[in-house]
């Protein structure tokens, strides 16, 4: 049996904000002069969707508004998160906020907008479970991409921008009691209506401290506590010059230097990232303990300098200090891991396809971010996330995605090969 599989310029593997820029810079190509690309993305989510389950209605963004999908590259865009504001008729009153940093809520419907403008692109709810390459002779020419409801794609450039996979620590399993915080606001809805006694809260970075605070503020009656191996929670670095590491610039920089620099490098900032938390935050959780020692009533406990060695699929944490070796057995309703994501490993989806890996085995990116692959490739592979290593900290963060977008689809028109007319259909057996 033969059907017609349609041959784009790009697929896209996922549909959060990264991908999500491409297709507004996309938009915005296709608009000008100048042959179209075509394009279109597979999202496994239902609807547009990020990291909902910490859309805390307190919680606000640590990158400035001007850090949008758009205005590092365009900033006449009408795209811009200024656009939508003037389109939700609360420009005015966020100027007069006089606030860089929206609230994460408002930056999430801010996406959602953007997305609704071009969901020509996307079929939400088909998750990509194969990708197998097209010879032309020895040369790999097209990718063919199949999806969860038994369709396929034809692509000469795949851009794969899968997001994060919440991490939690070796040993550890999910479940009942026990899960990462990205489920939060989904996990507090269903225990709403009951009586918990007792939280456990693993980490200390901004997820950890926002999810302390929530939990001491919608449960007045359930002690939360916070277990990390600092003495507190450690202010991010978001200073003039230290942000200087998500410029453009920097990318190119760390790009270009040699592995003892880019390790210094990532050793240097990673507070400006990673288990650092807003120094407002950390202030109002010092607030709630003293002042909860002056009454009497501790019920925001913090287990600084210690570690949880122990933990039962039922709750029962032991929680054991690194200066003393002294153990406190916890009995929690919900022990809570804020302790990261890592980046989604594109290679078993990409099957038979062989790509080149440095010293340590971690892919080789060009600095266009193409996959380096061991056969010849008429189009490329380009990821968005998991560059950390060869791009630096903005491989997975939204300060240099504009930006990001931008250069991939430039090396896709510059590479790309008039082979077909756009809106060709190959003929594939299935």
């Amino acid at each position: 049996m033969t059907a017609e599989v349609p041959i784009y310029d790009i697929v896209g593997v996922g549909f959060g904000p990264s991908n999500l820029a491409l297709a507004i810079a996309l938009a915005e190509h296709n608009a000008g002069a100048g042959e179209p690309v075509t394009a279109h993305f597979l999202e496994r989510q239902p609807r547009f969707g990020w990291h909902r389950g910490m859309l805390i209605d307190t919680a606000t963004m640590q990158v400035s508004f001007l850090k949008d999908l758009v205005t590092m590259r365009n900033p006449t865009s009408e795209f811009s998160f200024l656009n939508y504001l003037h389109a939700a008729g609360r420009l005015v009153d966020f100027i007069n906020h006089k606030n860089l940093f929206p609230l994460r809520v408002e930056f999430h419907d801010y996406f959602e907008w953007a997305a609704a403008k071009v969901d020509d692109v996307v079929s939400y709810g088909i998750e990509v479970v194969a990708v197998k390459p097209v010879y032309d002779g020895s040369e790999i020419a097209y990718f063919d991409v199949e999806a969860s409801d038994g369709s396929s794609l034809r692509a000469r450039n795949l851009v794969v921008g899968t997001g994060l996979r919440p991490q939690l620590p070796d040993g550890v399993t999910a479940g009942d009691r026990i899960w990462h915080n990205s489920e939060l606001l989904f996990r507090v809805d269903a225990l709403r209506g009951t009586s918990p006694r007792r939280f456990v809260v693993v980490g200390a970075g901004q997820s950890a401290a926002e999810v302390a605070a929530l939990l001491h503020d919608e449960f007045p009656r359930t002690e939360v506590c916070a277990v990390f191996a600092r003495y507190g929670y450690s202010p991010a670095d978001d200073s003039s010059f230290a942000n200087r590491i998500f410029d453009p610039e920097a990318v190119d920089q760390f790009y270009g230097a040699g592995e003892p620099v880019k390790d210094r490098l990532m050793r240097y900032h990673g507070a400006t990232n990673y288990s650092a938390v807003d120094i407002d935050l950390i202030d109002e959780l010092y607030r709630r303990v003293y002042r909860e020692k002056v009454l009497g009533v501790e019920r925001l406990r913090l287990f600084n300098v210690s570690r949880p060695v122990e933990v039962t699929p039922s709750g029962t944490v032991t929680v054991e200090s690194l200066t003393t070796g002294a153990q406190t057995v916890l009995e929690a309703d919900a022990v809570v891991y804020a302790t990261g994501y890592r980046p989604a490993d594109p290679t078993p989806l990409l099957g038979e396809l062989r790509f080149r890996r440095d010293e340590s085995g971690r892919l080789l990116v060009e600095r266009d971010y193409r996959l380096s692959t061991d056969m010849p490739v008429r189009g490329g592979i380009y990821l968005q996330g998991g560059t950390e290593h060869t791009h630096g900290i903005t491989s997975s963060l939204l300060s240099n995605t504009a930006v990001r977008v931008g250069e991939i689809l430039q090396s896709i028109v510059d590479r790309r090969v008039v082979a077909e007319p756009a809106g060709e259909y190959a003929v594939s057996a299935r």
